[in-house]
C-alpha cells in the first residue's frame, strides 16, 4: 500500500494512472484488475488503509496515567502530536487531501466519509467529548496548512502566526 499512498500522493486520483501503480508496486497492470475492479476502488482501498494507519498512531500516542482517563490537556496535547508525527513526511497528508479533492467520486467519497468517521470515533474515545472532536479537527486543519506549506521554514511574521512560533 505504501507505493499506491506514495504515488496518489504526487498526483492525486485523476493524475496517477493504474499503470503508473501496477509498475511502482511491481505486479502487471491486468493483474491490478485482477485485485481491484477500477481506479476508484484502489484509490477507496487506500483511504481505508490509511485511516487504519491514522487511528493505530492515535491509539499508539494515547496517553495513559494509571489506566485512568489522561486530563483533556494532555490527550489533546498528545492527539495533535500522534497526528503531526504521523503527518510529517508529507506523503500521508497530501494523499489525505487528494483524498478529499476526490471525493465526488462515488467510492472515494464512501471511503473518506468512513476514514473521517472513523477518525471522529477515535478522537472522541481519546478527547471524550464532541467539542474536543472538532478542535482536534480544527487544529489538524492548521496544521495541515503548516505542513504543506512548509511554514516552519519560512521567517515571515504571517507564518509565526500560524505556527504559534
Amino acid at each position: 500500500m505504501a507505493a499506491a499512498i506514495d504515488c496518489f500522493a504526487q498526483k492525486g486520483f485523476y493524475g496517477t494512472t493504474t499503470h503508473e501503480i501496477a509498475e511502482r508496486v511491481g505486479i502487471s497492470q491486468p493483474y491490478l484488475y485482477r485485485l481491484y475492479p477500477n481506479k476508484q476502488a484502489l484509490f477507496a482501498a487506500v483511504v481505508d488503509h490509511v485511516s487504519v494507519v491514522m487511528t493505530e498512531t492515535l491509539v499508539t500516542h494515547s496517553p495513559t496515567s494509571g489506566g485512568g482517563k489522561p486530563a483533556p490537556e494532555a490527550a489533546l496535547a498528545a492527539a495533535r502530536g500522534a497526528y503531526a508525527a504521523l503527518v510529517a513526511d508529507r506523503t500521508i497528508l497530501r494523499f489525505l487531501m487528494h483524498a478529499n479533492c476526490a471525493a465526488g467520486e462515488p467510492l472515494v467519497g464512501q471511503a473518506v466519509r468512513r476514514c473521517y468517521a472513523k477518525q471522529v470515533d477515535t478522537v472522541r474515545q481519546l478527547l471524550g467529548d464532541d467539542d474536543a472532536v472538532r478542535r482536534w479537527f480544527g487544529a489538524g486543519m492548521l496544521d495541515n496548512v503548516v505542513a504543506v506549506l512548509g511554514l516552519a521554514d519560512i521567517d515571515e511574521p504571517w507564518a509565526h502566526v500560524l505556527t504559534g512560533q
